[in-house]
This record gives structure tokens, C-alpha cells and sequence, in this order.
């Protein structure tokens, strides 16, 4: 097993982090713009992706990213970091744009949604709603397309260009996956939460926590048996994120959260939340959950009844227990790793980031 020394100096200053990759993804989709106004073509897609990259987002991938570099034993935050980073950046834009499409989003970040805003500035198109949402599909594919790019022309290590691609192709079939799988759980009953757990597991967990983490331990130069040790802090972690965020869908403070509180109501958004308070639901709260959830004309008051229903089973407690002892268990695996104390702090400081939140 490899021996992993301790860094010199501080550990990750997240700042530095997020501050160095949006600065990458500015100037890249600035050039792109000018490359196309040069070419006559429109500048409204890298325009676009610029607003939405820089609008908000909590940058939690380039976080990982960097903090598995410092785990394998890297130092300070090179050029190649922040380019991979990037592409995780770039390709979740991607991920976000067809998401809020799939979904009929209106808003993201407290904004209009691609589509809409799309929708909007276009209402002379003979069907406004379809044309945005064509419009989004589209920006986001170019979004993936550069992901792909930014990747490709960072200056990864001899020799290990073709594992780090291996696991972002990895990584985005992975997610992939989830979306098509959570596209499905609609069509389940509401108590049914095994399939709410696998979605978690494949569209959260590995995708936004466990493989950014193990890209940047490989572009270190981790061995198998370090990866293997951030996996196992990184799915509870993920799932325990996720589960935070269910909550917040539906109890969370909108102003905060940057999406409308009963969203996920009018979509009948399928998660563990839900799945408990139909299992534990008396007869009327069931036939009131089975009503209420997946109208897109849910009124605030109707709403309200539902979330008083749901709150009422206990569900939102046993999901707070679900989310401390994930929590738990991940940072169980830091206390028997020999990872520099330095860079367990690092994955001590992302667990509370990613659990301990609300938004």
C-alpha cells in the first residue's frame, strides 16, 4: 500500500478554488465567443453559458477535485487542476440546462431556467415555449461538447491521460444512468424508496462526490487502494447530500434554495422524503399525498396540507438520522486512513460543506 507523506503548507484554500476555476471558464467561453463572432456565427451560446456558469453554483466538483489531488499526495493547485475542474464545471452546465428542460424548470439560481429565458427573449417564435426549450438543448450540448474540450487540452500526467478519461466517461455514463432512472421513478408507486436510493447513488453520489474526488487522486498518481478508501468516505457523503437536499426541496427557505419551495410537489419529483411519508401516512394522509403530488396546478394551500402530512409521519426525522449516520460513516473512514492530516481536513471541511447547509 502506498505511504502518503504529509503536505507542506496550508491546506486548500476553497476560495483560490472556486475563484481560479471561474476565472477558467470565463476566459474559455469569452474566446469561444469571440472565435464565433469572427466566424459570423451567433455568440449567443458561449454568451449564454458564460451567465450561467458565473450566476452562481457552489463549484463543489473543482472542491473535490482538488482536495483528492492534496489526498494523493499533490501540491498546490497547477494549471491541470483547474482545467479538469473546469470540465467538471462545464459539463454539470451541461447536466443543469437539459435537467431544468427535462423537468419544465422555470427558474435555476433564482433566475429563469435556459429555456425559459430563451422563451422569453423570443416570443415572436411561433411556439416560444418549444423554441426555448430546442434552444437549451442545444446550449447544452455545446456545453458537453466543450466540457470534452477543456479536458482533451488539459496538460494531464504522461501516462495516466487514458485512466483519468476512463473515469470521466465513467462518471458520465454513471449519471446518465441515474437521469434516465429517475426519469422512470415517477411511474412507481409513492411508498416505493429503493429506487429513490439507486437514483441517489448514481446521480449524486458517484457523480458529484466520489469521482471528482477519485480524478483528483488519479491525476496524482493514487493507487488503487487510495481510491478505493475515497470511495468508501465519498458515496455516504453523496448520498447524505442528496438527502439534505430533498429535504430542502420541500422545508427549505426558497430565497436560499434559488428554486421555488413546491417545485418538487408539482413535479412529483420521486425521493426517500416522500417514499417514508407514504409508507408511514394514515389512510387519508396517503390518499392526500397520492392526490397532491405531481399536480402542476398544486396550490400554496393544498401544498402546505402536504407538507403538514409528510411532517407529520416523522419522515423528515428519519431522514435527518439517515443523513447523520451517513455523515458518521464516511468520516469513520478518515479516522483509519493515512491520508496527511492536512488533506483529511480538507474532507473533514467538504463533508460539512456538502451535509451541513441550506441551500
Amino acid at each position: 500500500m502506498t505511504v502518503y507523506t504529509e503536505h507542506t503548507g496550508r491546506s486548500l484554500d476553497f476560495d483560490e478554488v472556486r475563484e481560479r476555476v471561474l476565472t477558467r471558464l470565463t476566459l474559455f467561453l469569452e474566446a469561444k465567443r469571440d472565435d464565433a463572432a469572427c466566424r459570423g456565427l451567433s455568440p449567443e451560446i458561449p454568451e449564454t453559458l458564460r451567465d450561467f456558469v458565473t450566476a452562481g453554483g457552489k463549484r463543489l466538483r473543482p472542491m473535490l477535485c482538488s482536495a483528492g489531488w492534496r489526498a494523493a499526495g499533490g501540491t498546490g493547485l497547477p494549471d491541470t487542476i483547474v482545467d479538469v475542474a473546469a470540465a467538471l464545471e462545464l459539463y454539470q452546465a451541461f447536466a443543469l440546462i437539459h435537467d431544468d428542460v427535462i423537468d419544465d424548470s422555470a427558474t435555476r439560481r433564482s433566475r429563469p431556467s435556459v429555456h425559459r429565458s430563451i422563451a422569453d427573449r423570443y416570443p415572436r417564435a411561433r411556439n416560444a415555449r418549444r423554441f426555448g426549450e430546442a434552444a437549451a438543448i442545444l446550449i447544452g450540448d455545446m456545453a458537453l461538447m466543450w466540457s470534452t474540450e477543456l479536458l482533451t487540452g488539459a496538460a494531464l500526467p504522461p501516462g495516466r491521460r487514458s485512466a483519468v478519461c476512463s473515469l470521466v466517461d465513467q462518471m458520465r455514463e454513471e449519471m446518465h444512468y441515474g437521469q434516465y432512472l429517475d426519469l422512470f421513478t415517477c411511474l412507481n408507486p409513492l411508498d416505493d424508496h429503493g429506487a429513490p436510493l439507486t437514483v441517489i447513488r448514481y446521480k449524486t453520489a458517484r457523480y458529484t462526490v466520489e469521482r471528482p474526488l477519485q480524478l483528483g487522486a488519479l491525476l496524482a498518481g493514487a493507487d488503487s487502494d487510495l481510491l478505493d478508501r475515497l470511495s468508501r468516505f465519498a458515496l455516504p457523503v453523496g448520498d447524505a447530500f442528496q438527502l439534505r437536499d430533498d429535504l430542502l426541496g420541500l422545508f427549505g427557505n426558497s430565497a436560499t434554495t434559488g428554486k421555488p419551495v413546491f417545485d418538487d410537489l408539482r413535479e412529483g419529483k420521486r425521493t426517500v422524503l416522500l417514499a417514508l411519508a407514504a409508507q408511514r401516512a394514515d389512510t387519508a394522509g396517503r390518499a392526500l399525498l397520492e392526490k397532491h403530488v405531481g399536480d402542476p396546478r398544486l396550490s400554496e394551500q393544498d401544498a402546505l396540507r402536504v407538507l403538514e402530512v409528510i411532517e407529520g409521519t416523522g419522515a423528515p426525522a428519519m431522514v435527518e438520522n439517515m443523513i447523520a449516520d451517513r455523515t458518521a460513516e464516511a468520516l469513520a473512514v478518515l479516522d483509519t486512513s493515512p491520508l496527511p492530516p492536512s488533506a483529511a481536513a480538507d474532507l473533514r471541511h467538504l463533508a460539512a460543506l456538502l451535509v451541513e447547509r441550506e441551500s
